[in-house]
């Protein structure tokens, strides 16, 4: 669904188009909402009554709509304050709407790195350390020695050295992991060694 797949905090905006108390201040964890993971339902509240700006939030959904946006959600300590939907699905037969799938494709990558970063400062990972510490040995069809000089940091900057002249850049499988050059020495758009950061996250759930 798209609120389960999109959800665009747009800070630079939200300060622009709306107006906050004086007296408002962070709130704590503890009064963070979030939607419970059984139910469609999601709670809530109004810009007005957030003392927003409505016109600016207008103005700003207008600027969305013709810059070809399909969804576009903001949230208030994790309640939905403003959630907007325009055009098309991607087969153009029905509107867009909170229940529409969307090809989301490789803007999948910077949640995964969002999460590796959270893991990361959790002290769950290090990046710096080598994939076969949390993967295992023979992730890979590398010979060990060159299996072990790839580290997260490489999947995540598409410098693993893993040979792009395959027939499927999908496959995770160690057959399709195959060397070319040494980790760190060449870049490629690869998108199996990046996959796999999902699984080390489900391994190493932050």
């Amino acid at each position: 669904m798209t609120r389960q797949i999109i959800i665009i905090i747009a800070l630079a905006l939200t300060i622009s188009a709306c107006k906050k108390s004086e007296n408002e201040t962070p709130p704590s964890s503890k009064n963070i909402y979030f939607p419970p993971t059984n139910s469609q339902n999601w709670e809530s509240v109004t810009p007005e009554s957030l003392n927003w700006d409505i016109d600016k939030l207008n103005e700003l959904y207008d600027y969305l709509s013709t810059n070809n946006t399909r969804a576009f959600i903001i949230l208030k300590d994790g309640k939905i304050v403003a959630e907007k939907y325009w055009g098309k699905n991607v087969l153009n037969t029905a509107p867009f709407d909170q229940n529409t799938n969307w090809y989301w494709a490789s803007a999948g990558k910077s949640l995964t790195a969002f999460l590796i970063g959270i893991a990361q400062q959790e002290g769950l990972i290090n990046i710096n350390n080598k994939t076969s510490d949390y993967l295992g040995e023979n992730w890979t069809s590398l010979p060990l020695e060159k299996e072990n000089l790839i580290t997260i940091r490489n999947q995540l900057t598409m410098t693993t050295g893993l040979d792009y002249d395959v027939s499927n850049l999908d496959c995770t499988d160690p057959s399709c992991l195959q060397f070319k050059a040494d980790a760190g020495s060449q870049w490629y758009y690869h998108n199996a060694p990046y996959t796999l950061l999902e699984k080390l996250l489900v391994m190493h759930p932050a």
